[in-house]
């Protein structure tokens, strides 16, 4: 098991801690502050950041949509240019950190078409520092350097990522966390569980500390997530959350392990055709790709069983338990994990999702053994 591990974000953790921005954003920067719909207004995040930014100039830009729109980005961008801007600073949850990682990438770029950088045609060579406070904990994207965007005229929805957009800094403060809704904050619980799983339940391995880390961040989840949603304003199981989201995704637990992104590969185009949440996409597709791909994960999944929900008995019972169990948590939270559920004709998803991955040649699982048609059985059998 050979790897090597180096993440260079500062995480500055707990109530009060957007004033560490004061020391954290050079003096002289030319800040852009990036939000979404204006929710860091009602929770006190950004009359934080301003106060803390001084006498900084900061030009703001609002508008950055769950699953952000490479349209509404591209108008960053320009802002970007406009106001000779040298660092960014998101306020928000994944997407807006996620949007403001392609802003940080287009706005150094000299391609033609900057989507040319999400679809892997043009690399990033260059970016603007990025900083980052967090108010929503679901992807991680605080403390990695990927992103996901979608580009709404093409019904895309597609990861990037380079070493040059790992924020500088996170303040992570889970005061902020406290007046996100019962949907967002299961949505998160959802996230952040099946981001540890994909890199978790995947082929055999023999990595005890690998494990352990995850079922670690697996157990406290299942502990504290109906805690924050049966009370909303616990600020300790408020950032018990928080600091699991961000070390699910902050690329320790992947080290050395295979990884399969195959849920995450079959949500996203489950979002950019309907429009789900992400979050509602993995909850649904998960317990399908777990049977679809029983033959090889058998093992794993009784291991995730035993360790994680308490199981017992022979590998093939336990297996199978643990995806019904895994599944039934997401309804405890009260995400839906069947696309019907949703007004989505699976049928009508699994040809769409299919065509597309036949047109991309795309394979998914760690081994790359599942192909375009048994994607869209897969789908098809979450109607």
């Amino acid at each position: 098991m050979n790897f090597q591990y180096h993440n260079p974000t500062r995480l500055v953790f707990g109530p009060g801690s957007v004033k560490e921005i004061a020391s954290l954003v050079p003096a002289q920067a030319r800040v852009l502050l990036l939000a979404g719909g204006g929710s860091i207004r009602r929770n006190g995040a950004y009359d934080q950041a301003v106060s803390a930014l001084g006498d900084r100039i900061v030009g703001e830009f609002w508008g950055i949509e769950p699953n952000p729109r490479f349209e509404t980005l591209q108008k960053a961008v320009a802002l970007c240019r406009e106001k000779q801007v040298d660092f960014l600073l998101p306020v928000g949850g994944g997407s807006v950190l996620d949007g403001t990682k392609f802003v940080a990438a287009a706005a150094c770029s000299d391609a033609a078409d900057a989507w040319d950088i999400v679809c892997g045609k043009a690399r990033a060579t260059k970016a603007l520092p990025i900083g980052a406070i967090l108010t929503l904990p679901a992807t991680g994207s605080e403390a990695n350097p990927n992103a996901v965007i979608s580009r709404e005229a093409t019904h895309e929805k597609l990861g990037f990522g380079s070493p040059l957009l790992y924020p500088a800094f996170a303040v992570l403060d889970p005061v902020f966390t406290a007046t996100l809704d019962a949907r967002q904050t299961a949505n998160g619980l959802v996230d952040t569980f099946v981001h540890v799983c994909e890199q978790y339940v995947s082929g055999p391995v023999d990595a005890p500390i690998h494990d352990r880390f995850a079922e670690s961040i697996l157990l406290t989840l299942i502990e504290q997530g109906p805690r924050v949603l049966a009370n909303p304003s616990d600020l300790a199981a408020r950032g018990h959350v928080m600091w699991a989201a961000t070390v699910a995704l902050n690329g320790l637990i992947g080290c050395g392990v295979p990884n399969d992104w195959t849920s995450h590969g079959i949500g996203h185009e489950l979002t950019a055709f309907y429009g789900l949440d992400h979050a509602q996409t993995l909850a649904v597709v998960q317990s399908g790709v777990w049977r679809a791909q029983l033959p090889g994960k058998t093992g794993r999944l009784a291991h995730f069983g035993r360790r994680v929900w308490g199981l017992s008995g022979a590998d093939a019972d336990v297996a199978q338990e643990a995806i019904v169990r895994t599944e039934a948590f997401y309804r405890s939270l009260g995400v839906k994990t069947r696309l019907s559920e949703y007004g989505v004709d699976a049928a009508e998803a699994g040809a769409k999702v299919r065509a597309r991955f036949e047109e991309r040649g795309t394979r998914l699982s760690e081994d790359g053994s599942l192909l375009p048609a048994g994607v869209e059985a897969l789908i098809l059998s979450r109607r």
